[in-house]
């Protein structure tokens, strides 16, 4: 999704005018809205289920984790096949199942943290957000090396799942900070010029992918800030 096609809306008609392409990244925002809704409702029917009820759902964690993979390269890979509203479904399947992952963090991490993370990826995300949507800079350059730091970011992620150096993981935690406010900036504006939906063939579709997109943003971007500062349970 770092071509150079994906960054050039004009090959296949569909850059917008200002108006047009205020509402196409007002409707992303809506959808991402309303996933971000989904994960945080799920993942408090999560965190309110009793320890025995939990330690049932614990075996279903690496199961979880591969249907969002799957899904995740699902719609990315399908969405110029299928009809928007079934990537629609694709993308709030993601956010249900992402719930229930954010429902066993609560039970790790205390509340004031996690708010605190919440907060502070919100603050992050909006100042982001608005540079993307009013600068007048070609973000565009930027997607390989934010391509490049992604499998960097993962790579590192795996690495330390067997070693488990902490200034490593605190080293991760910093740059996922700074990769995912980069690139929530540069997703705005490729939302905002119509490179999404070039990419996707359709506006329905690339309003899908949009949210898609700026929803892995935040989420992410907490979950970053979260290993950064949050406090465990006592």
């Amino acid at each position: 999704m770092f071509t150079n096609q994906y960054a050039n809306p004009s090959r296949v008609g569909v850059r917008p005018d200002a108006r047009l392409a205020q509402a196409f990244l007002t409707q992303a925002f809506f959808w991402m809205f309303l996933g971000l809704l989904l994960t945080t409702g799920v993942g408090a029917v999560v965190a309110g289920l009793s320890d025995t009820q939990l330690a049932n759902l614990e075996g279903l964690v690496l199961p979880l984790i591969i249907a969002q993979l799957v899904i995740a390269f699902s719609l990315t890979l399908a969405i110029r096949r299928i009809p928007a509203t079934v990537g629609l479904l694709l993308f709030f399947a993601y956010a249900a199942l992402t719930g229930v992952t954010l429902g066993f963090i609560l039970q790790v991490y205390d509340l004031g943290s996690v708010v605190a993370a919440g907060s502070a990826a919100a603050g992050v995300f909006a100042a982001a957000a608005f540079y993307g949507a009013v600068t007048k800079r070609d973000l565009s350059n930027l997607g390989a090396y934010l391509f490049m730091g992604l499998v960097g970011l993962m790579v590192a992620m795996v690495v330390n799942l067997f070693i488990g150096w902490s200034f490593l993981s605190f080293g991760i935690s910093v740059a996922g900070v700074v990769i995912f406010t980069v690139l929530t900036a540069y997703d705005v504006q490729q939302i905002q010029s119509g490179a999404v939906a070039a990419w996707a063939g359709a506006m329905e579709k690339g309003a899908v992918m949009g949210a898609f997109k700026l929803y892995l943003d935040f989420i992410n971007l907490f979950f970053m800030l979260l290993r950064l500062f949050g406090g465990n349970r006592s």
